[in-house]
């Protein structure tokens, strides 16, 4: 069956004064209702009526009478170790109606067993505290002491119940309307910067390595794959949005990815012109770069673990894309660009060097036969060899000779 609710009536029809709702007692429908009724379940919070409440922690519920005492009446609450005590409580002020009203009350609650002389402090439907009346206040001051206050639940009683009565309303001064195609606009123009810079990185990969803008090509490509997927991924798992700081920080990673191709491509070509062949190249310059690509990435993934940290706001998104794509750059330049290098440097069109390969020979300074492996040998006759046809033995007699 469902839950049901307090039995109200409208407001007004409740008990009229201060003294019939200090005098007011549950009925037993109300015990009924409040006993079939979860924390789940909203309830009209009516100032001259019962109120079903829980705790914030949603581990009690309270059945509650008539509001006694306005939150308007608090006119100080302040958190507080008293001296000569070790323990942190909340101090109230009350102006004279509260003053009265409080000590009415908490005289009545003093009287009653626990937990029925519980004083419950509501916020926006919520019990946030249930203090007990150990005897009557009449001073218009009162303290909220006892275990599990500290300086953090102190303060933020004291707080809630200082700032949280106080009647604000608002008045609309003027309204402005900003189209969503402003973000859009820089969201776009954004893009179109991370493109360009990637057109011309593949431009100045094709006229300064030629052939070998393919393994750029390649590279960035399966890069962009990668970083495409790990952010749909983290946007689904935790959450993540791109945005305009984001972009910025993709678009300082291609930079770092052309980084790596440079240093690895010129530590090949140096070995091949200290006289080293394109197969021997390509692995003793794979072994003397990737030290230094993984110096540079390693220093750039600490600076954003860094900026992402410290920074704040926006800024985190820039930090932790670039992050990201930094890590994915080192996995990209390990097992796709260095693998795809090999192969390449295997094919007739690299091994030999040909035309626009990259690894032409009169372009690097060396010789085609150094560049694919083959040394000249000079072959001639041995003394000692087989003997001369159709001659005689040659005479040992230096006189001879």
């Amino acid at each position: 069956s469902p839950t049901p609710t307090p039995r109200s009536s409208a407001a007004g029809q409740g008990p009229a004064d201060f003294a019939g709702r200090l005098a007011w007692t549950p009925s037993s429908q109300d015990y009924s209702d409040f006993m079939a009724w979860d924390c789940g379940t909203a309830t009209p919070d009516v100032e001259d009526q019962p109120l079903f409440a829980c705790s914030e922690d949603g581990q009690y519920k309270y059945l509650l009478g008539p509001v006694l005492i306005s939150g308007e009446n608090v006119t100080d609450a302040t958190a507080g170790i008293p001296q000569n005590e070790v323990s942190w409580v909340v101090n109230l002020d009350f102006d004279s109606t509260g003053a009265d009203q409080f000590g009415q009350a908490t005289s009545r609650l003093a009287t009653q067993q626990s937990p029925l002389n519980e004083f419950a402090i509501v916020l926006d439907g919520k019990v946030i505290s249930a203090p007990q009346a150990s005897e009557a206040i009449t001073s218009g001051s009162a303290q909220i002491s006892g275990g599990g206050i500290n300086q953090d639940t102190a303060t933020t009683l004291a707080n809630q119940l200082k700032y949280g009565a106080l009647p604000i309303s608002f008045d609309v001064s003027s309204v402005d309307t900003v189209s969503p195609t402003l973000g859009g606009d820089q969201l776009t123009a954004g893009l179109i910067a991370g493109a360009i810079g990637l057109a011309l990185v593949l431009l100045y990969s094709f006229v300064y390595y030629r052939g070998l803008g393919i393994v750029v090509t390649g590279s960035l490509v399966a890069a962009a794959v990668i970083t495409w997927a790990t952010l749909v991924l983290l946007g689904t798992t935790v959450g993540f949005a791109m945005n305009l700081p984001g972009i910025a920080g993709a678009i300082v990673a291609i930079g770092v990815t052309a980084d790596s191709f440079i240093v690895y491509f010129e530590r090949i070509r140096d070995e091949i012109r200290d006289g080293h062949s394109l197969a021997h190249s390509i692995q003793s310059g794979w072994t003397k770069a990737r030290g230094t690509v993984v110096m540079a990435d390693a220093v750039q993934l600490l600076s954003a673990v860094v900026l992402f940290f410290l920074a704040m706001g926006t800024v985190k998104g820039f930090a932790f894309t670039l992050g990201v794509t930094t890590a994915i750059d080192l996995f990209i330049v390990f097992f796709f660009t260095h693998p795809l290098v090999t192969l390449l440097g295997r094919t007739r069109f690299f091994g030999q060097g040909s035309r626009f390969s990259g690894f032409e020979p009169e372009h690097l300074g060396v010789t085609r036969a150094s560049l694919i492996g083959r040394r000249r040998t000079h072959s001639g006759r041995r003394t000692g060899g087989r003997r001369p046809s159709g001659g005689s033995k040659p005479s040992t007699d230096p006189k001879e000779a």
